[in-house]
């Protein structure tokens, strides 16, 4: 089994982003998107025909650094700084839902430094493929009802990091639930529960499980629920799933990350 590229502390730039859990690969697949990105990266990506609304465009940002310098006994442990709280994030190369990718550090800072835009303070979040839950924490320091979601097999891990960084702050801890996408959403998820806010961060890259994740957008976001998701973008396919997107929501990009490659976009459903 090929080994995964070490990930460099701080750095977001080189971070392989767009890895979640739903598509259950394992650490060759993820070498194996990385060597389609080299061959696709600077070809077909410059031109998408998505109907954004952007009447100025978006703004530009560059990925700070919020990666604490730490000494630390354990290799798996990354710390971060945002909404003037501490936060260890237990990682592993061996869970592709356990590592930090560059849209999760997008969206935290455009959380943090954006929160009369987007102010989610007693509002009720649902996060698609949490993973480690740095978002989901993120947004329950700046006062959310967070639900944390993702595959059966990341949610020990997500229930750590969440209650080791919520547990001594004065936050609503978030609720940890298996989502599937695709699977079981009018049991597990009524349409009764209304979400004000659906985040995803680099849930889409070059996987066959697009269609479901897409489903399961649709299903979550009712009239007045807004859809924040950060991607960082490399393959055709995540222009393609951007394009059936905005088939069925308004979608305005509030931002842009060039040196990660990182787009944030807001949506709300079209309705009928």
């Amino acid at each position: 089994m090929k080994a995964l590229p070490e990930k460099r502390r701080g750095d977001t730039d080189s971070t392989p982003g767009m890895i979640s859990t739903q598509n259950h690969l394992i650490p060759d697949a993820v070498q194996s998107v990385m060597e389609k990105e080299e061959l696709e990266e600077n070809s077909e990506l410059e031109e998408s025909n998505c109907s954004i609304i952007s009447e100025s465009g978006p703004r530009v940002f560059k990925i700070l650094q919020k990666w604490v310098p730490k000494a630390s006994y354990y290799f798996d442990k990354e710390h971060y700084c945002y909404a003037g709280h501490q936060i260890t994030i237990h990682e592993s190369i061996e869970s592709l839902g356990a590592v930090v990718w560059p849209g999760a550090l997008a969206l935290c800072q455009y959380l943090e430094s954006n929160q009369q835009e987007i102010n989610i303070k007693g509002k009720k979040v649902l996060e698609i493929g949490a993973g480690t839950g740095l978002v989901s924490i993120v947004a329950s320091i700046l006062g959310a009802f967070v639900t944390a979601t993702d595959l059966p097999e990341v949610l020990q891990n997500l229930e750590y990091n969440i209650t080791k960084n919520t547990q001594n702050i004065n936050v609503h801890k978030p609720e940890v639930k298996k989502l599937v996408w695709g699977e079981n959403l009018h049991e597990d998820f009524p349409k009764s529960t209304r979400y004000n806010f659906i985040v995803a961060t680099d849930v889409v890259y070059h996987h066959t499980a697009l269609d479901t994740l897409l489903e399961t957008i649709g299903y979550l976001c009712q009239p007045g629920t807004v859809l924040l998701w950060a991607n960082k973008f490399r393959f055709s396919t995540d222009y393609d799933f951007l394009d059936k997107l905005s088939n069925i929501f308004n979608i305005t990009q509030l931002a842009e990350f060039p040196e990660s490659n990182v787009k944030l976009f807001k949506g709300t459903i079209r309705e009928n």
